[in-house]
């Protein structure tokens, strides 16, 4: 086969020429075009069909997850992502197995994931990535639909709880009773939707009236029929239901 041909596609200028640089190293590549925002992007990848994009991820106005949006997953090349750190972001692509390189890139990583690129496209293995794209942009939205803090309303006030400030949450009727410290707070919600926006990997649901933050857990203690006594380390004592015992098996497995 010819060339690959890569867009470059960034909103920092010395980003650009830092990647048109390393890839002036590598014979088999031609960069055709560099752009400096999503909306050119677009039009390039469009028009010009590229084989490779090096794209960015923080740009303004239309980012580099717009970019994918607007010409769609099975329109886009191959890819490798710039990122200056998007805690969100990498977590989709750690789900998606894409690679991206961080700034500011280091020369090894970059090697690899152009190797990579290299391997995918000679085996025009475009299914495959769009398959990767798909559940990357899913991934991402689960992520960015991660509740980060809580916004509690109280005696004409507002109160701003991060999650990582919660110990547990308790049901209580049509509302949830949120535990920090030696404080408890009521929120209009419910558990199905709190446990569906917070972090699986920080946060467990042991009974239908009952999610734990997993850091706050300081021992499990069997009892009859799979459930458990969980003991918080404020001396809190909860018990799992049988319902929910997968969860904490998983939590155990994971030990």
């Amino acid at each position: 086969m010819g060339k690959i041909r890569a867009l470059i596609v960034d909103d920092e200028p010395l980003a650009r020429e830092g990647i048109r640089m390393r890839l002036k190293q590598e014979p088999d590549v031609e960069v055709i075009g560099a752009c400096k925002n999503g909306r050119e992007a677009v039009t390039a990848i469009l028009r010009d069909v590229p084989d490779l994009v090096f794209l960015d991820i923080q740009m303004p106005r239309l980012d580099g997850f717009g970019v994918i949006e607007a010409v769609g997953v099975r329109q886009m090349p191959h890819v490798i992502f710039v990122t200056a750190y998007d805690e969100h972001a990498l977590r989709a692509f750690e789900v998606s197995a894409l690679d991206y390189l961080l700034k500011p890139i280091d020369g090894g990583r970059f090697s690899e994931a152009l190797e990579r690129a290299r391997s995918r496209i000679r085996d025009e293995n475009l299914e495959s990535v769009s398959e990767q794209l798909h559940k990357m942009m899913a991934a991402l939205k689960v992520e960015r639909n991660r509740l980060e803090r809580l916004s509690i309303k109280s005696a004409g006030r507002i109160t701003f709880l991060g999650v990582d400030e919660i110990d547990w949450i308790e049901a209580a009727d049509n509302y949830v009773q949120v535990h920090s410290g030696h404080e408890s707070h009521l929120l209009h919600a419910t558990m199905n939707s709190l446990e569906s926006r917070l972090d699986p990997n920080a946060f467990l649901r042991i009974h239908r009236s009952a999610i734990v933050n997993i850091r706050r857990i300081k021992e499990l203690q069997p009892m009859f029929h799979g459930e458990y006594r969980v003991v918080l380390k404020d001396g809190t004592n909860l018990t799992s239901g049988r319902r929910y015992r997968e969860n904490l098996q998983k939590l155990l497995n994971d030990l």
